[in-house]
């Protein structure tokens, strides 16, 4: 036997087994079944009795006797019924789905096991389906026995609990010659790990609890130690390998810029982020950086500034957004700044107009245009650049990884890459799934910007919500209402956008009210958009696409319709479009009066804070981390024993041992160090893909 041996020649499995196994659980070889892992585990020194038992949640076991079967027709079905008595009472097993053979094979008037989920009807236990195990003394009575994963369909065919414990049981007697040590003794030693053969045995067929214990932890330390190795050996690759034009010079269209037109003085972060991303251009490798920061803290202007030295040292940028109104937004920001420079910026959409296409791919070809603004329509072939230098995507997990190396490809030596975000990213996400990325973190609000005071407000307060917003009105200010839904819904019990808009009029006849959806042409949003920025509009009844990007410093109150239906991340996006001036802005998240334990969280959250990143943990408790990522990268997380919640502590280890490992053996030559190497080819290489950026 062998780890790649086929599952149909484990003992006690064969053809047909096999492939019900291999198309419900998705196990093919030995391999596979050493890391299909128990659930959980029944404590057989844990014996209850029948006159003992209340409702519990969690199977229990007891030890007694069958003392008599009967076959129950009730209508049209049967089911089949058995008495169960130990010293104390009896209670009812019951099967709803049984056949003739099962029935024969009771064991009546013997010494047995079951265990099972109790259940209670007027105060009467039984327990339907249970396992049931002849008390044979063949185990010892501290050992924890495993419960695996199953389903209706396997135990329906007689893979039971008691079936997959036999196979693991077979397989675990042949882990000496399966299964070999991947960490060297330096760090066994360290860490006082079981050695592997014993974590595999431990974790099947645990000891008892403390065995389990440090087996379970040796694994979710594996599992992590060898995905963060994967990251550190394709960033010392990247490093090595990868060239990248060097940008030297800091010169007159940055420093220009930099003296005369800068509108405010920059964060004492926003001056950290530049010097790490100069330090990353100047030398002729590839920049690979990630660059966080929570909305309204600066980012697009640490773009631009990037953009210019880029400039400076003779060559194009590119910075692309996910959506034609996030391209729009940059374009202006970054045209209104550059006005009375020579630098030469366009935008290119799949709306702009054949006749300007054109002219912007001249432009690209022959140089005159040093910074493009867009959206997929980057990607296209026929968009050239003479030379790109610098490649900026916004929102970068909106983008597959296919799409983002198209940008890339798009100069001989590729451009620097810069990958920005305004989704705050979990430390612990940020530790596992882009360590082959430099961060940067922008961390720090832009001076004079006041802290957003979020409220919670409920149906029985639109009044008064509706009189605060005429309030600020009155001041100059100006208001937008959101709502989640775009077209009428029988099933759903919210107002939609349409009935929001007449609400909204019915109720601030004296103002103007214009309006912003998915739906609507580019040339209507614009309008619209324009209509509210110059202030025509005192009010802006939208849906969720002003999420990202749209800048309007007027505007002090954001009003969330049903925000209860509105996910973590997108209310703190949304609650980011205002505060964006020096007035004191508000959030007033409007929700039903029946709100669900997760909603609850969100709404509760949101009020205590304006920090995205403890946003962002909240919103991964709840969520979990493959929506967090993102849909392109959901297969990420797919960890068997590893929490990416629960064992930041793990990660943190784990990432400061492997550095100190690279650090001063980054090849992994060193005799101690061929044993992470050749496990790590065979078992991860190819595996962890998914932030690649270049």
């Amino acid at each position: 036997m062998t780890l790649e041996t086929s599952i149909e020649y484990v003992k006690g499995v064969g053809p047909e087994k096999a492939k019900l196994i291999r198309n419900v659980l998705g196990i093919s070889t030995v391999e596979d079944f050493l890391n299909f892992f128990p659930l959980r585990y029944l404590d057989k020194s844990k014996i209850h009795k029948v006159a003992q038992l209340h409702e519990v949640s969690t199977e229990v076991q007891l030890k007694g006797k069958i003392t008599s079967v009967q076959e129950i027709q009730t209508g049209k079905t049967k089911r089949l019924s058995a008495k169960f008595n130990d010293d104390t009472g009896a209670m009812d097993l019951v099967w709803f789905q049984y056949s003739k053979w099962m029935k024969e094979q009771l064991p009546i008037n013997k010494e047995i096991y079951i265990f099972g989920k109790i259940n209670v009807f007027n105060s009467q236990f039984s327990m339907p389906h249970p396992e049931i195990e002849i008390d044979e003394k063949k185990e010892a009575d501290n050992r924890l026995k495993p419960i695996y994963p199953s389903s209706e369909k396997l135990t329906k065919r007689g893979l039971n609990q008691k079936f997959f414990q036999n196979v693991l049981r077979t397989i675990c007697m042949e882990i000496p010659n399966l299964i070999q040590e991947n960490f060297p003794d330096y760090l066994m030693k360290a860490f006082k790990f079981l050695s592997r053969q014993h974590t595999y045995l431990n974790i099947h067929f645990p000891k008892d609890a403390e065995h389990f214990k440090k087996a379970d932890y040796r694994l979710r330390f594996e599992e992590s130690f060898f995905f963060q190795l994967g990251y550190g050996l394709k960033k010392i690759h990247h490093k090595s390998h990868t060239a990248g034009n060097p940008f030297p010079i800091v010169g007159d269209y940055f420093n220009n810029f930099y003296q005369h037109h800068l509108p405010f003085d920059l964060t004492g972060a926003q001056k950290r982020v530049l010097k790490e991303i100069r330090q990353d251009m100047k030398r002729p490798i590839q920049m690979n950086r990630l660059l966080q920061g929570d909305v309204g803290s600066g980012k697009t202007m640490v773009a631009l500034l990037t953009m210019l030295i880029a400039k400076d040292n003779g060559f194009q940028s590119c910075i692309m957004a996910p959506t034609e109104i996030l391209a729009q937004q940059h374009y202006n920001g970054i045209k209104e700044l550059l006005e009375n420079t020579e630098v030469n910026v366009k935008l290119l959409t799949g709306s702009i107009k054949k006749s300007d296409r054109k002219i912007i791919h001249e432009e690209l070809e022959n140089g005159e245009l040093s910074i493009l603004v867009g959206t997929h329509a980057v990607l296209e072939d026929k968009v050239k650049f003479k030379n790109l230098g610098l490649a900026i995507i916004d929102e970068q997990h909106r983008f597959g990884v296919a799409q983002r190396a198209k940008l890339w490809a798009k100069n001989k030596i590729p451009p620097h890459i810069l990958v920005m975000t305004a989704t705050p990213i979990p430390r612990t996400l940020a530790m596992s799934f882009y360590s082959d990325l430099d961060v940067s973190v922008i961390d720090e609000m832009p001076v004079g910007r006041k802290p957003i005071i979020t409220a919670h407000r409920r149906e029985k307060d639109r009044a008064y919500v509706y009189n605060f917003c005429r309030e600020e009105i009155q001041k100059g200010r100006q208001v937008y209402f959101v709502y989640p839904l775009i077209e009428e819904s029988e099933t759903l019990d919210y107002k939609n956008l349409m009935t929001g808009l007449e609400n909204v009029m019915d109720n601030f006849p004296k103002y103007n009210v214009t309006m912003l959806h998915g739906q609507m042409r580019p040339e209507e949003k614009d309008a619209a958009m324009g209509y509210f920025a110059s202030g025509k509009a005192e009010i802006m009844v939208a849906t969720t696409v002003i999420e990202v990007g749209v800048n309007v410093p007027n505007a002090s109150v954001m009003v969330i319709e049903s925000a209860e239906r509105f996910g973590l991340s997108q209310l703190h996006q949304l609650r980011g479009r205002v505060g964006r001036g020096a007035e004191q802005s508000y959030c007033i998240l409007m929700t039903s009066d029946k709100l669900s334990s997760d909603s609850r969280t969100r709404i509760k959250t949101m009020v205590e804070t304006n920090d995205g990143f403890k946003i962002s943990e909240v919103d991964m408790q709840l969520r979990g981390p493959g929506d967090i990522l993102g849909t392109q990268q959901s297969g990420v997380v797919d960890f068997k024993r590893l929490d990416l919640i629960n064992d930041s502590a793990i990660i943190k280890i784990t990432k400061s041992t492997v550095e100190k490992i690279l650090t001063k053996d980054p090849l992994l030559i060193n005799p101690d160090h061929q044993i992470l190497k050749n496990y790590y080819l065979r078992q991860y290489k190819g595996k962890n893909k998914w932030s690649k950026i270049s």
